[in-house]
């Protein structure tokens, strides 16, 4: 019983000395567990009965956390103590198989693909507001995809027919993607390039023409008029690089009737432009 006890005290100096020494370790620790295990602030608080802010708090350095805390972490996850508190773990070390899935666990090469954070209809007008909050960002639901992870990325979900002409584009539940495009580097975009934009507290969809210092958001469905307005309006700007239909498109083998919509695309491109 009595080494028992010393056992536990000499534990408690051990982690206590961590936590004082490297607390920068432990937060940036949970947060990167968090991103590779798809949990919000909230969820991953309430795993161990731990207010948001609290869980906040230590991410940012501002709180030291409980010894029992750190502990039920580092076992929850199947962490040592020593690795959470001494140094920033890998994702691939967060990813690690264990041994006895596979004889060949040491040559398994683990690809970590970005975490996507995804406008929906729920949160896409706080999203006009709150775009530049990383707090707010951590907070959105995510979507995985084989992509470039140096880049940064953005999903945005359909939730109108303001990007629909004679049956063709995006529906409601539609999702694209898009790459973040630098403020500078607006002006150089090519005429009709998809986006999805912030600008006014409002988030839209839409065709991008840029003339001069103007720019121009053309929606493809006919009832919907174009908004203009100077190109420092913008506050952020996605260049939409996939899309994933909600329903299996309608391909239209009728090579006539498709040349006669781009025809009447172009016409359009003229009017705008002439």
């Amino acid at each position: 019983m009595a080494n028992f006890v010393r056992t536990k005290i000499g534990l408690f100096f051990i982690i206590a000395n961590k936590i004082s020494t490297k607390m920068s370790f432990f937060g940036k620790n949970i947060k990167k567990i968090r991103s590779v295990k798809s949990l919000s602030q909230q969820a991953f608080a309430e795993l161990f009965e731990l207010k948001r802010g609290t869980l906040g708090a230590y991410e940012e350095e501002r709180s030291e956390p409980k010894i029992e805390t750190i502990l039920k972490i580092a076992n929850y996850f199947s962490i040592s103590v020593d690795n959470l508190l001494t140094h920033e773990l890998t994702v691939n070390e967060l990813l690690r198989f264990k041994a006895d899935l596979t004889t060949y666990a040491d040559d398994v090469k683990h690809e970590q693909f970005p975490l996507i954070p995804c406008i929906t209809e729920g949160n896409a007008s706080k999203y006009a507001l709150l775009f530049n909050k990383p707090k707010f960002i951590d907070e959105l639901p995510v979507i995985q995809l084989p992509i470039d992870p140096e880049k940064e990325f953005r999903a945005f979900t359909v939730s109108n027919l303001e990007m629909t002409n004679q049956d063709i584009g995006f529906y409601p539940k539609d999702i694209v993607v898009g790459e973040k495009v630098a403020l500078s580097a607006i002006s150089k975009m090519d005429s009709g390039t998809l986006v999805f934009i912030v600008i006014d507290k409002a988030l839209l969809f839409r065709r991008l023409y840029i003339t001069q210092n103007t720019a121009t958001l053309h929606a493809d469905h006919k009832g919907i008029e174009d908004i203009s307005f100077e190109i420092s309006k913008i506050k952020e700007l996605w260049q939409v690089r996939y899309s994933f239909f909600k329903r299996i498109p309608e391909l239209s083998n009728n090579i006539e009737e498709q040349m006669q919509i781009m025809q009447q695309e172009l016409l359009k491109i003229k009017e705008k432009l002439g």
